[in-house]
């Protein structure tokens, strides 16, 4: 009877240890934060990028839209038309490139609304299904589509909001199967103060402040059984000031900082059985015996981003598996400086950090800026300043805007 008594007593102590569990975290786990549709993230504009791709408190200029759509109730121009063109990976290919047209009207002193399409083709695929079949060409692409309304809430403030439709083309005939084009809808909401020009001792100057909102909306597919992709919702937050030394020169200098407003990936890790051996529940890899395993994949630190966009924009404040240091890293920053000599010729520079740990994008970027009659003309070249080549380096982007109107409106 003692001999089956503590044959049950040991069984039972066995089957404890063989219960307990821990979690072997993947070393190499990336916490990048990645999205649906990243394109709409690219500067399509030459102005912002020569600056360090910035622009939510940047003066207006006719694109606006893809920054700050309020500031366009500061326009002294009544309305304008803007094109833009960006070759990306130009060293690899010649047929993938970003492309942009925007329109603005001023309605009135307090009200202005805009339109534009951003198209980003991915080149010609040559798909070959077998060596006796006809190549075929696909083109896979993504767009938005999007207008705004702006109001000037007092001399000094303006808010706008809006409405964007968000499409990702990727299908290639033949290779998909049933993947489809993916499409969802986004909201942007943004603000804008812009001082009155005040008297220092050497000169005069303007304050700048700006935020934005942007791709507020829900999550989105390629196929009925594919993951849910988020939209890269992001924050921007932004401020200037303008050194007016006369009627002829003025320095302006900007500050902006970014965050996507996605959930931070967690670090994921192997569940195994083991054998407690000095009982205090915990795995310790010199002592204690691995068993075996339950279950891949599993949350070792973090929070899952199986979550509506709604609550994973509130969680990507406090979700990074590193804490708050972490946190602060999956903010950019942009330093941009532009020189104007008689509202006719600017010169500009810009600098862009992303930290090591979530993507690396650092660059320069430097452009000009011309202007004869109705018609502007900007130009920018980037340089890289990471390890993490940029696909946008040694590219030269250019926009050109048609203003309509111009002087129509003053502000100060």
């Amino acid at each position: 009877m003692k001999n089956r008594l503590l044959f049950i007593m040991v069984f039972t102590i066995i089957l404890k240890f063989e219960a307990q569990t821990t979690i072997i975290p993947n070393e190499n786990d990336s916490r990048v934060i990645t999205t649906g549709i990243p394109f709409v993230l690219i500067a399509p504009d030459a102005r912002a990028a020569a600056m360090g791709d910035m622009g939510v408190a940047t003066s207006v200029d006719a694109f606006s839209q893809q920054w700050n759509s309020s500031k366009y109730v500061f326009s002294e121009t009544k309305s304008g038309i803007a094109v833009s063109y960006t070759p990306y990976l130009s060293k690899l290919v010649n047929d993938i490139f970003l492309g942009n047209i925007t329109y603005f009207n001023r309605l009135d002193e307090r009200s202005a609304f805009a339109a534009s399409l951003k198209y980003f083709s991915l080149g010609d695929i040559e798909f070959v299904p077998d060596e006796f079949a006809t190549p075929l060409i696909q083109r896979p692409n993504e767009l938005t589509i999007d207008a705004s309304y702006a109001l000037r809430l007092s001399d000094q403030f303006a808010m706008s909001v809006a409405m964007r439709y968000l499409r990702s083309d990727l299908r290639l005939q033949g290779v998909d199967g049933d993947i489809t084009a993916a499409s969802t809808f986004g909201v942007d909401i943004s603000g804008y103060y812009q001082s009155e020009e005040e008297a220092y001792n050497d000169f005069n100057g303007r304050w700048r402040l700006g935020f934005a909102l942007q791709n507020i909306g829900p999550k989105f597919k390629y196929d009925e059984g594919g993951q849910e992709n988020f939209q890269p919702t992001n924050l921007r937050l932004g401020g200037g000031f303008d050194f007016i030394f006369d009627d002829y020169n003025k320095i302006a200098v900007t500050a902006e900082v970014t965050k996507l407003l996605v959930p931070t990936p967690p670090i994921l890790g192997d569940e195994y059985n083991f054998t407690d051996n000095n009982g205090n529940g915990t795995y310790e890899e010199d002592v204690d015996d691995l068993g075996t395993l339950v279950q891949e994949d599993v949350i070792y630190d973090g929070q899952s981003q199986d979550v509506s966009f709604l609550s994973g924009i509130f969680q990507s404040f406090g979700d990074a598996p590193g804490g708050f240091s972490e946190e602060l890293k999956e903010f950019t920053y942009a330093l941009g400086a532009e020189y104007l000599y008689q509202d006719s010729f600017a010169l500009r520079a810009g600098y862009f950090n992303e930290a090591e740990e979530k993507g690396a994008r650092k660059f320069f970027a430097l452009g000009a800026g011309f202007k004869y009659n109705v018609v502007n003309i900007d130009l920018s070249y980037l340089f890289s300043a990471s390890k993490v080549q940029s696909p946008l380096e040694n590219t030269l982007r250019f926009s050109l805007t048609f203003n309509i109107g111009a002087g129509e409106y003053t502000e100060y």
